[in-house]
């Protein structure tokens, strides 16, 4: 059996999550190696680029959040066999990973400087990224992003769009993907209620 263990911060949320929770669903066993951030110092200099996510597969130490999560996503059945219903989850989980590139400077700031550069977002490039999410996602049915059944695109919007509404975002408005695009909070709600997904955060006994 092949050897998987993913490293990242402990918590629910970030670029590994959504690794997590397609291996979880697929019945994927891994060593969810967690860690907390005090200990991040340390735990960079054992990485390529000085980042994490990363994923040992039988000791080769694999980067890059999105390679991990199309591999965990094959795994686990719940990435596209079509190549044009691959290409449209990929696409969106590009978008995804391009906002969080954006937003990802401005956790190395703080006070009036976090402020601006966040509310400058929030007025700018994150309402144009949630809408077109949006209007991908009601194109394609209104229920998932592509091949007409969950794959690893909705557990990347999933992840995203539960991180912006949960507060821990000084300066981001709980309510933006409400006021934005609010089909991404419905579909939200339906990833959260998938029995898997569901069972997953349980377990841990988050919400």
């Amino acid at each position: 059996m092949t050897q998987l263990k993913l490293t990242y911060f402990d918590f629910h949320g970030g670029r590994a999550e959504p690794a997590r929770l397609a291996m979880a669903i697929g019945g994927i066993a891994f060593e969810d190696h967690r860690f907390a951030h005090a200990e991040f110092a340390n735990v960079r200099k054992t990485t390529p680029f000085g980042q994490v996510p990363t994923l040992q597969v039988d000791g080769v130490q694999i980067t890059q959040c999105d390679s991990i999560l199309r591999y965990a996503g094959k795994l686990a059945g719940l990435y596209p066999t079509d190549p044009l219903q691959a290409l449209l989850c990929d696409e969106v989980m590009y978008v995804v990973e391009e906002a969080g590139v954006k937003i990802g400077p401005t956790f190395r700031m703080s006070g009036e400087e976090q402020k601006a550069a966040r509310l400058a977002l929030v007025n700018g490039s994150m309402p144009v990224y949630l809408g077109w999410l949006q209007s991908q996602l009601l194109e394609h049915g209104g229920e998932y992003f592509a091949d007409n059944r969950l794959t690893i695109a909705d557990l990347k919007v999933f992840v995203d769009v539960r991180g912006l509404n949960s507060g821990r975002l000084d300066h981001i408005p709980t309510d933006l993907v409400e006021k934005v695009a609010p089909a991404l909070n419905a579909h939200m709600q339906r990833i959260a209620n998938t029995p898997a997904v569901a069972a997953y955060y349980a377990k841990f006994n988050a919400t």
